[in-house]
This record gives C-alpha cells, structure tokens and sequence, in this order.
C-alpha cells in the first residue's frame, strides 16, 4: 500500500477522482436553495423545508447504507461522538443558516456568503498549525473578501448607506459559513487512522449517520418551537411549472442531500479540507445557474463581477497553496487524511 501511495501515476489518479467527486458534488449541493426557496414560496418555513430535506436524505441514505454496507449502523454507533458532532454542526447547522439566509436573501447572495467558509479554513489552518500561509494566498483572501463586498452592494458610488442587503440575512449567511467550514475540516478528519487502531469511518457511514442525526436535530427544534416549522400542501413553482409540493421534497432529499454528502466526504478526502473548500466555491456558480432557471432568479451586474473576484481571489489563495510547497505541487491534495502538513 505504501508503494502505491507514493507512486506518481496512482496519486495522480487519486486526485484526479477526488476533483471529479468534489465538483458533483458542488452541483449537487447548488440544486439545494431552488428547491428550498420554491418550498418557502408555497408557505413552508425554513425549519420545515431543512427538515423535509434531511429527513428525505437520511431516508435514503439509510436504505442505501444498508445495501452495500450492512455494518453501518455497528460503525457509526463506534464513532458515535464523530457522527453526532458531524450530523449537528456541518449538516443541520449549515442547512438551517443558509434556509433562514435564502428567506431574506436571493439564493446567490446567501450562497456567496456561505461560501467565505474557504477564508475561515485558512485561518484555522494557520492558526493551528503555526504555519502562515504564503503572501499569494492572503491577497487572494483580501480579494475574495473585496468581492463579497460588492456582492452585498457595500462598494460603490453609493457606499454602505445604499446597499440593499437584509442584515438578518447576512447574519445567518456568515453563521452558515461558519458550519460549512467545519463541514470541510471534519469531512477530511472524519477519514484519518484513529489513535486505537479502529477501521477509519467509511464516507457512507458518516453521511447515512450524520443525515439521521440531523434529522432529528432539526425536527426536535421545530417540535419544540424553538424554530416556526409550518409545512403546507400548497403547489410549488419551479421553472415556470406548477408542480405539487413532493417534487421539490424528494428533490432535495436525494439531490443535494444524500448525493451531495457522499460525492463530497469521498471528494474532500482525497483533495483535502483547503483545496476542496476551493472547488466547492463552484456551488456558487451551479447555485446562481439553477436559481435563474428553476426561479427565474438573476444576479444584478455588480453582483456578478462581486462573485467574479471571489472566485478569481480565491483561486489567487490556492496558488498561493502551490506556491508554498515548492516541488510538492499537488502533495496537499495527494496526501492521506491526516497528514500533519496541514
């Protein structure tokens, strides 16, 4: 195995198939706002359309699971913590933010937001590590940073007092980032050799068992009341079609849910957390692309250069990346989950 991994052709190969995963599941995961946004329109509450969707992929995750892993249910209860933490925080929590920020945002503005996440991997990274990321990658940062900015109107000739930005919106757009970060650094975790020797958690089992786990996370808020959870059996709009509420739902459920997840938790393992935050900022793309239209929804002008230098800055960041390890082009990526470079 060993001799594998430091093979050249193989390595290759490996990232190879991990971009290939990562960008599935980047389009997967931009099919999510349409959908939800179509369930908000008919009536239904952020709560309602994350617990419709999660409920649905844990669903189908669970059947799927028990297919071609029958042991699932045995090793998730091994890493229970691991799970729980992972069905919480990047799954509920990062779907329950970006829904609230959609109710108050258009889809491509609340997914940009969502997507400073790949800034918070940085400065995680760096600030656990010791090591200071390459002056490249920090002005690609400050670029992409410059670029939300005009997103969210606040440059131009008008300056803050004309953005037309909902605060509450923002506010749930960055808390969202905040959870999508953790999605990406506990997605690679999730794959390293644990201290005791145990079999690392398979991708189908954290993304059956983390969709279970938020499920139920979600549904107990709405229950509870500590979140407005109101489903109604209104007719949904999506592309100009009138169509019954169970198609968005069964969409979500297995779309950018259960497809999603696992394309992503395979992909990211191979391409690691700071590289494959990178190429998930191609969901802002597929996200802006399906909300024109399933929605009918477009981004002003500015908006579309803003999300332009987002991705240009960030793109400048994962340069820097390369640029940091000279005659390693690519090791970060290729490297096994764990690996102490990061």
């Amino acid at each position: 195995m060993a001799a594998l991994d430091t093979d050249p052709g193989v390595r290759t190969d490996h990232f190879r198939t991990g971009l290939l995963f990562a960008i599935g599941s980047a389009f997967a995961f931009g099919c999510s706002g349409p959908f939800a946004k179509a369930l908000m329109e008919a009536g239904w509450t952020p709560t309602a359309a994350v617990t419709a969707r999660l409920a649905g992929g844990a669903l189908v995750m669970a059947v799927f699971a028990s297919v071609v892993r029958p042991g699932w249910l045995r090793e998730a209860r091994a890493h229970a913590t691991t799970v729980a933490l992972y069905g919480l925080v990047p799954i509920a929590g990062a779907q329950l933010f970006y829904y609230n920020a959609v109710s108050h945002l258009s889809v491509g503005v609340a997914l940009l937001l969502e997507y400073t996440a790949p800034i918070l991997v940085v400065g995680w990274l760096w600030a656990t590590t010791r090591r200071r990321p390459t002056s490249m990658t920090l002005a690609g940062v400050a670029l992409a940073v410059a670029g939300i900015m005009l997103v969210l109107g606040l440059i131009g000739p008008g300056g803050l007092t004309a953005a037309q930005i909902n605060p509450v919106g923002v506010g749930w757009g960055l808390a969202a980032a905040v959870c999508a970060a953790c999605y990406f650094l506990m997605s690679d975790k999730a794959g390293a050799a644990v201290p005791d020797g145990r079999t690392p958690l398979h991708p189908i089992t954290l993304a059956a068992g983390g969709l279970l786990v938020g499920a139920v996370a979600v549904t107990a808020l709405g229950v509870a009341g500590l979140m407005p959870m109101r489903f109604t059996a209104n007719d949904a709009v999506i592309a100009g079609w009138t169509t019954s509420w169970i198609v968005p739902v069964i969409a979500l459920g297995l779309i950018p849910t259960a497809i999603a997840y696992t394309l992503g938790i395979v992909g990211i393992a191979r391409l690691r957390p700071r590289f494959a935050s990178l190429v998930g900022l191609s969901e802002v793309m597929f996200a802006v692309l399906a909300a024109w239209v399933l929605l009918g929804e477009a981004m002003t002008a500015t908006q579309a250069v803003g999300g332009a230098v987002v991705l240009a800055g960030l793109a400048l960041a994962r340069q820097g990346d390369l640029a940091g390890c000279p005659g390693d082009h690519g090791a970060e990526q290729l490297a096994s989950p764990g690996d102490p470079r990061l």
